[in-house]
């Protein structure tokens, strides 16, 4: 039994009858639509409005993604568990119809954070009449750098504000009743607080509909199916009614909201490569050259291993990761370094996947009736939206000391799969203070198991941690971006990587032959991160000697891989989507 997601035997696990039913008629609807249709759409830059409509008939986005308080019955919450769910069967169909939802994720954001009652009570009845949601913080001129925005409330005499500005990169800008508008308060002249990283109070969130004759839209920034405006707005009349947040609770919001909606870009990335993985391993183990199957060239079996075990993997840190999303709490707030990661590690992972099964496809992979053709399109995104890999490596940095020392006591943590809902995320509070969050102990999941490649991973654990203490980066190596960000910050965040996929292997009943073979291309990997720490050019001599104690191979053990490969080789059949 695999941990893939398989949409012809849907086996997954869920409390309540009703979240079953949504991704059952999700899945549905896709297979109904069928793989020639999804690809001709995609081709023809159609907008998506079929699934927009189903999901508003099924009200699909009003129960999962309305906090219960402002539901209409049981069935509506934000449930981290099922929207992990929902995040994979659509991007397993196409990243098109995966961005629609995220981005409405996001522009929910800032609105159930906010204390703006009535802007709650409209959120939640556009999401039951089945309407998308906008999250307007981007600019084209400053992108992530949000201290710089230069979208504007200017005070007037009466007590409202009129907005001016544009906004560049905002998904579902086209038809989104409610977007989530980060900005800055003017003076009455209309001119902007200079750039300053320290006033939070001089930040602002407000929300605008894009039927407003003050509201602009440009134009679709992007050459897809998905409309990623670019809007401005011209003396957009703002009253009271309309704010969302002020000062430093709306500078939180904007970074909570995407702590929030970063986590989801992984699932996305495991549903595209999951879809494209069958394809491939079906097209290979029927294809002959030479007078043998593909399958049976060696080269083939260690790339479609490693992808499986990168799916594998892939998947298990992604349902880890929201198991402490879903326990946090103002005395637990772990999920700020997992989140990150999950963002940075497995949409990177992704391409990694892809590039392994197209090496074995080649031609097929361009071909415009494969869903892989698009699949190997559209992964490329996702490690650079909400934050590039660096940026989020960057804050993830900021986790290391206290991962690796202090350690706390914490009950252990299980499976996290009952209904609730998951009100935390919109109370997470302030976004300062992270150095100081506390871990468990990272040793004891690895020391549950005696597994070769297990061993050999926590050496070079230990190496590094060794490095960090004999051969400290001085004070100008943690100033250099390319030394902290690729060197160190590569080998970190897959130690934190690799400690939630071994921590959940064993609630998921991982056997030990494929979570060894995870640990193969980990250990590889982690021999990659440290030979290119050893080539940065502020290296010094010391540390590169530990960079060398890094490198290990391997154990390599034929019978193990064998009995991955028969896995992997089983799934031939597994799956092809209805055409």
């Amino acid at each position: 039994m695999t941990i893939l997601l398989n949409p012809k035997e849907h086996k997954r696990y869920y409390p309540d009858a009703k979240s079953k039913e949504i991704m059952l008629k999700t899945i549905e609807f896709f297979e109904n639509k069928g793989r020639a249709k999804i690809k001709e759409d995609d081709r023809k830059r159609v907008w998506y409005s079929d699934f927009l409509e189903f999901q508003k008939k099924n009200k699909l986005f009003a129960q999962l993604l309305t906090p219960s308080q402002y539901g209409k019955d049981e069935n509506y919450r934000w449930d981290t568990w099922r929207i992990c769910e929902f995040n994979e069967i659509l991007g397993f169909y196409g990243l098109s119809y995966w961005y629609t939802w995220q981005v409405s994720i996001l522009g929910l954001g800032p609105i159930w954070m906010s204390k703006n009652e009535k802007a709650k009570e409209k959120a939640a009845n556009l999401l039951e009449e089945g309407n998308i949601f906008a999250f307007g913080l981007s600019e084209q001129a400053h992108g992530a750098d949000i201290y710089a925005s230069e979208m504007a409330l200017t005070p007037q005499e009466d007590g409202t504000y009129k907005a001016n500005g544009e906004k560049y990169y905002i998904g579902n800008g086209n038809e989104a009743q409610m977007v989530s508008n980060f900005g800055k308060f003017a003076d009455k002249d209309g001119n902007i607080p200079p750039y300053d990283m320290k006033n939070k109070e001089q930040y602002v969130f407000f929300v605008a509909n894009y039927k407003h004759k003050n509201y602009e839209l440009i134009k679709n920034v992007c050459d897809s199916q998905n409309y990623v405006s670019n809007f401005a707005l011209h003396d957009y009349p703002i009253t009271e009614e309309d704010i969302l947040s002020k000062g430093e609770e709306a500078w939180n919001s904007s970074l909570n909201t995407v702590n929030v909606g970063k986590y989801n870009l992984g699932w996305a990335s495991i549903g595209i490569c999951t879809h494209a993985f069958y394809e491939a391993i079906h097209h290979a183990s029927y294809r002959r050259l030479y007078n043998m199957y593909v399958t049976d060239f060696q080269h083939v079996k260690q790339n479609f291993v490693d992808a499986y075990t990168r799916l594998v993997a892939m998947k298990l840190f992604g349902l880890r990761t929201a198991d402490y999303m879903r326990i946090a709490s103002d005395k637990d707030r772990r999920y700020l370094l997992y989140a990150p990661v999950m963002k940075m590690k497995t949409t990177t992972q992704g391409e990694e996947v892809i590039n392994l099964i197209w090496d074995v496809i080649a031609a097929k992979g361009f071909e415009k009736d494969m869903f892989f053709e698009m699949a190997a399109k559209d992964i490329r995104a996702l490690p650079k939206l909400e934050g590039t890999v660096h940026v989020n490596i960057a804050l993830i940095l900021k986790f290391m000391v206290n991962f690796f020392m202090n350690h706390k006591k914490y009950e252990e943590i299980p499976r996290q799969d009952e209904v609730k809902d998951d009100t935390f995320l919109f109370n997470q509070g302030p976004t300062r203070g992270l150095g100081r969050i506390r871990f468990h102990d990272w040793k004891a999941a690895f020391e549950q198991y005696n597994l070769p490649n297990v061993k050999i991973f926590m050496k070079q654990i230990e190496m590094f941690n060794l490095m960090g203490t004999k051969a400290t980066p001085s004070i100008d190596q943690q100033k250099d971006m390319d030394f902290m960000l690729s060197g160190i910050g590569e080998i970190f965040s897959l130690i934190v990587y690799a400690h939630l996929v071994i921590e959940n292997a064993k609630i998921y009943d991982i056997d030990e032959d494929t979570l060894d073979q995870i640990f193969d291309f980990f250990v590889r990997d982690f021999s990659k991160y440290a030979l290119n720490l050893y080539n940065k050019a502020s290296t010094t001599e010391l540390q590169m000697e530990w960079c060398l104690e890094m490198i290990k191979k391997p154990n390599v053990d034929p019978e193990r891989f064998g009995k991955v490969w028969k896995i992997v080789h089983s799934l031939k059949d597994a799956y092809e989507m209805n055409e």
